[in-house]
């Protein structure tokens, strides 16, 4: 596995412990699916999927102002020479799956 997979793969996994912690989301859940860091580690794309989908401005919202929080826990934590800047995307991935889903469910109904 390359370095920056590894890298990706464990800001991912602290990420999450982390969001899991510290962000308080009622009757909502976060899930940290992806981190895409550059080569060079100045910046890290994030992406998180949101349960229910109309929470996704509050979690963003909580998740960008507790950014310096996170990234000080990890320069703690993470034996990496920088922590990436980071920056939140909602992955719309499973959505776009269930609604495949329901399409093919739908299709096999009218056979």
């Amino acid at each position: 596995m390359p370095r920056i997979d590894q890298i990706n793969e464990l800001i991912r996994s602290e990420l999450a412990n982390l969001i899991s912690r510290e962000i308080f989301l009622k009757d909502g859940l976060i899930t940290v699916s992806y981190v895409d860091c550059s080569p060079d580690l100045n910046n890290a794309k994030i992406g998180i999927s949101v349960l229910p989908d109309n929470f996704c401005g509050t979690a963003l919202k909580k998740l960008r102002s507790q950014s310096g929080q996170f990234a000080n826990t990890l320069k703690k934590k993470l034996k990496i020479k920088k922590i990436p800047r980071f920056t939140w995307l909602i992955d719309t991935t499973e959505v776009k799956a269930a609604a495949i889903d329901d399409l093919f469910v739908e299709i096999n109904k009218n056979k």
